[in-house]
């Protein structure tokens, strides 16, 4: 998973950079952040340590400014500093029993998070707050929800391919289990490779 969200980010920016007019590459790009948001999560979760995990982000978040800056022309603050925000409205609100309250800090935090320029905005956040608190079996449906929402506001249509990480991470074990399930003829799995490659052959003579 770290593998493909370092990939598609890559994608993502050498796309924006060199072949902007080029929209694939914004497309695949749009895999990556909730790649980022599913890893933050499970870090946070799992850390032995919550204040030196949100020590390495913002310590990244500052090496990362001015080469985000340099690289894509922005005066916006880089995803990791979206992140780090994101990681201490976490703590905060896993300090607070009042929705009242919670509801108060996720409002200022979404809020500064729009004035500032955060990369993301505030759909970071709330992307992070969904991925945390909502069950598995209703990921897809929020995630899908928050996407309109935006698409609305922000008129982000590209954002709607970030479902795709979401959607592998609510249905990819129950899918993998009832592919598995799904046997086929033996004669029919030992002929595939050679028939396979006949039939190409064939039609690559057919072409010519």
């Amino acid at each position: 998973m770290q593998v493909l969200a370092m990939l598609t980010m890559l994608i993502d920016h050498v796309g924006l950079i060199f072949f902007p007019e080029q929209e694939i590459w914004r497309i695949i790009g749009r895999i990556a952040f909730p790649l980022y948001v599913y890893a933050l999560v499970q870090g946070y979760d799992r850390t032995s340590s919550r204040t030196r995990y949100m020590f390495r982000l913002g310590l990244i978040a500052v090496l990362s400014q001015i080469p985000y800056q340099m690289a894509l022309h922005s005066t916006s603050f880089n995803v990791v500093v979206t992140l780090l925000a994101g990681i201490i409205v976490l703590r905060a609100l896993d300090r607070i029993n009042s929705f009242y309250m919670s509801a108060l800090i996720v409002g200022a935090a979404s809020l500064v998070m729009e004035l500032l320029e955060f990369d993301y905005g505030s759909y970071g956040l709330f992307l992070i707050l969904i991925f945390r608190y909502v069950p598995a079996d209703k990921l897809v449906m929020w995630h899908f929800t928050l996407n309109l929402l935006y698409v609305f506001l922000n008129g982000w249509i590209l954002q709607m391919w970030s479902l795709l990480p979401s959607i592998v991470f609510a249905y990819g074990p129950v899918i993998w289990a009832r592919l598995e399930s799904i046997r086929v003829r033996s004669w029919v799995w030992r002929s595939f490779y050679p028939l396979h490659l006949l039939l190409l052959a064939i039609l690559q003579v057919w072409k010519f």
